[in-house]
């Protein structure tokens, strides 16, 4: 064998057994029994391998020549994970997609960052390899497929970015509460430690996953970690990290600001494919995102195991109608190739829920206008919401006012000296008279 190839063999037994770490296995699997006919697939997914986002300060791999490729980007490895899950999901859902890609089949969007653009474009390459007429060119196996994206900041319902002020102060109050507080006490010696060694300013659950990550990839692309991580990584740091995901949607407010449009969004879609009325007729949608995303939204149903979604991690939620006509919800987690995707029951309904119940149960998540829920009212999504632009504004109200008052005294002044000066002067003249 070629040392290329062995490199290629021992890397991916080393990515397999690393990633292992984040999956979480249970005795669930799929129900066998007979659901009826599929009608409809919301598919929600994390992006590929990639490189991290970030390094800290005492890192020795803190040099972006250790990655070609630059911060936070899909690697070759990523592209690969997720060709193979679009291959995947062809061979499962094969009977509902046709195989010819028609826009009148398939939605995608993305996140506005490149690597979860590149991880939905490697997925639909195995999803959708051109057939027919759609081989454009007969040296390339590949078609474009669109994928749409907005702005972070202005994505309420993937990327959960866009300034929302009542999620802001929320998510203060939980992270002030008395749990998240006597669990950062918990763990303020591991904080002081790793800031400490790292150079990074640590000081709760979120800023921890943040080395870890980077740690953790390192081990991953084989790096030698320097000796002060044997201490606390991975065993201390992963179950810290962990924590961190049950953070931005611990509360049904902030699952219903961060994660619930992207949830309703799913049922609006159910229900409009149940009616009838779903222009275009889709039969699948599919979100590419984040690990933050994938938790979230598996949060907002009450079924999220405290661990991070690891790469290319599925959600499925999926639309049967059985010989009643009825229409009934299976939601699936796909969190390793190793395994099968298992059935997620949410709280007060079965494997297998009625669509209405379905939607019932999670109407506290959804909201009803976001931007009223918000309180985002005359405020643009610039200002951000924070103390800083809406003193601005004060002040600037202020100061108006305080011209006009000053133009308004001037004007009245000189009209007064004039009078005066008129009065002075026609006295004058009959002085001398």
């Amino acid at each position: 064998m070629s040392a290329n190839f062995l490199f290629f063999i021992s890397f991916g037994m080393i990515l397999l057994e690393r990633t292992s770490r984040y999956f979480f296995v249970s005795c669930l699997t799929e129900d066998q029994a007979n659901l009826g006919s599929l009608v409809f697939v919301s598919a929600l997914y994390r992006h590929g391998d990639r490189t991290p986002v970030t390094s800290y300060p005492t890192d020795p791999y803190n040099n972006v020549s250790y990655w070609p490729v630059g911060w936070g980007q899909l690697t070759n490895i990523g592209k690969c994970q997720h060709y193979e899950l679009g291959q995947w999901l062809r061979q499962r859902y094969s009977k509902l997609i046709p195989e010819a890609y028609s826009p009148e089949d398939i939605y995608v969007r993305s996140t506005d960052v490149d690597r979860t653009l590149m991880s939905a474009a490697s997925n639909l390459a195995g999803l959708y390899p051109p057939e027919g007429d759609q081989k454009w060119n007969r040296n390339i196996d590949w078609q474009p497929i669109p994928i749409h994206t907005v702005p972070e900041k202005m994505d309420e319902i993937l990327a959960g970015k866009r300034p929302c002020a009542q999620y802001e102060a929320e998510l203060l109050r939980v992270k002030t509460s008395p749990e998240v507080r006597r669990y950062n006490e918990e763990h303020a010696d591991l904080y002081r430690y790793t800031s400490e060694q790292s150079g990074n300013k640590i000081h709760d659950a979120e800023s921890l996953e943040f080395l870890y990550n980077t740690l953790f990839i390192e081990e991953l692309y084989n790096f030698t970690l320097p000796n002060w991580t044997k201490k606390v990584f991975p065993e201390q740091m992963m179950s810290v990290a962990s924590y961190s995901f049950t953070i931005p949607a611990k509360t049904k407010l902030l699952q219903r600001l961060k994660i619930g449009p992207l949830v309703g969004q799913v049922i609006s879609h159910m229900m409009q494919k149940r009616e009838g009325i779903m222009k275009p007729d889709y039969k699948l949608t599919v979100y590419s995102a984040h690990d933050t995303t994938v938790a979230n939204f598996l949060m907002a149903l009450g079924v999220f195991d405290p661990q991070s979604p690891p790469y290319t991690s599925l959600v499925l939620v999926e639309l049967w109608k059985n010989d009643h006509e009825e229409f009934q919800v299976r939601v699936l987690y796909r969190n390793s190739t190793k395994f099968r995707p298992y059935n997620l029951a949410i709280p007060g309904c079965a494997a297998v829920c009625p669509l209405e119940k379905f939607a019932d149960l999670l109407k506290p998540v959804i909201p009803v206008n976001w931007e009223k829920e918000c309180k985002m009212g005359i405020f643009s999504d610039d200002f951000a919401f924070n103390s800083l632009a809406i003193l601005a504004l004060m002040v600037n109200c202020i100061l108006a006012v305080l011209l006009v008052f000053s133009v308004v005294f001037g004007i009245a002044y000189w009209r007064k000296q004039k009078v005066s000066s008129g009065y002075c002067y026609h006295q004058l003249r009959q002085d001398i008279d």
